[in-house]
């Protein structure tokens, strides 16, 4: 088991999960297989994540594996590969944080002169939504992370199991 408050040093990547069928990356630390699969984006620094175990820094599902996980130091790395449901990924929809929002509140920059489904909107307390649907007046706007109500597939490689490094002063 990784003890809360360690850090464990992971590659991951994500799935979706499709019924039994495992999908293509929504998410990983491999250069090369998100450019593979079409997310690689040049502004992200593909590198292991540094997760402070027990912090809920990362998915539910994921925290309980890494402190259920046998990783004695010898037998590093350790590779699972877990399903989680969406209540142990990015949760349930929550049909609440859709909401309708007149079309002339909403920032016309974001909408690039043209409000259409996808749209991103940010709120002014840092929320982001995405338009679903567009009328004359109003714009249906969810707030739910896009992969709520989502099982997804976690493959999780932990190459080291460390104590804090002491911060410099």
């Amino acid at each position: 088991m990784v003890e809360p408050g360690r850090i464990a040093i992971c590659q991951y990547t994500g799935r979706i999960v499709d019924g039994d069928e495992v999908g293509e990356p929504f998410d990983t630390t491999d250069a090369d297989l998100a450019r593979e699969a079409g997310i690689y984006h040049d502004d992200r620094d593909y590198k292991p994540l540094q997760i402070r175990v027990g912090e809920g820094e990362v998915l539910p599902g994921v925290e309980n594996a890494l402190l259920d996980l046998e990783a004695d130091p010898d037998d590093l790395p350790v590779e699972t590969t877990m399903r989680l449901e969406p209540e142990e990924a990015f949760g349930e929809h929550d049909e609440s944080q859709v909401v309708e929002i007149p079309v002339d509140e909403i920032d016309d920059s974001e909408a690039e002169g043209s409000l259409e489904p996808e749209t991103p909107v940010h709120t002014d307390d840092g929320k982001t939504g995405w338009v679903t649907d567009v009328g004359d007046e109003t714009a249906l706007v969810d707030f739910n992370h896009e992969l709520a109500g989502v099982p997804v597939q976690i493959e999780l490689e932990v190459l080291e199991v460390r104590d804090e490094q002491p911060k410099s002063e």
